[in-house]
């Protein structure tokens, strides 16, 4: 069952900062994305589908063999409704940061980049200064106003995310 946790100063703090960013009117110059990110199953086809014919829907079997996971992560800015999908070998901060470059460059004229995601651990400049050096970490991050959810709103965020950009590209 699901609860809300103790709502104490750093909860609702966290909770107002959110909120207020989400309540901004649309800036291009200031754009606000949400990321998360899926672990996702990999399947195979055992017996190959059977295309459409006059008379007859197609037809695919639920068999399927299993392949491995592997790891997506999601941006949305809602109110440009613009949204990116980035599958990963892995959910780590090798691939985070890699995210973090791509959604750098996708805002070439923003002042800077709201970034709204929960507060695990490999969203942090730590991951893009392991993999980029510092230099680069620093210009990279620099362009990103974070804004970490409270540890129990990271559900509103990831069903916002999964029924906005993984239904429709995954």
């Amino acid at each position: 069952m699901w609860c809300v946790a103790d709502l104490d100063e750093e909860y609702i703090a966290k909770m107002e900062d959110v909120l207020e960013v989400y309540e901004r009117p649309y800036d291009p110059e200031q754009p606000v994305v949400c990321v998360d990110e899926k672990p996702v199953t990999l399947h195979a086809d055992v017996r190959p589908a059977s295309a459409a014919v006059p008379g007859r829907e197609a037809r695919r079997d639920n068999e399927y063999e299993r392949c491995g996971t592997a790891n997506v992560f999601c941006a949305v800015e809602p109110k440009a409704g613009r949204h990116f999908t980035f599958p990963t070998p892995d959910r780590s901060g090798f691939e985070f940061a890699r995210v973090a470059v791509a959604l750098a460059l996708e805002y070439p004229n923003a002042k800077t980049i709201h970034l709204v995601m929960d507060n695990l651990n490999i969203h942090r400049r730590k991951a893009l200064s392991d993999v980029f050096g510092a230099e680069m970490a620093n210009e990279v991050w620099g362009r990103f106003t974070v804004h970490y959810t409270q540890l129990m709103a990271v559900g509103s965020i990831r069903r916002k995310l999964k029924s906005g950009c993984l239904r429709a590209n995954v």
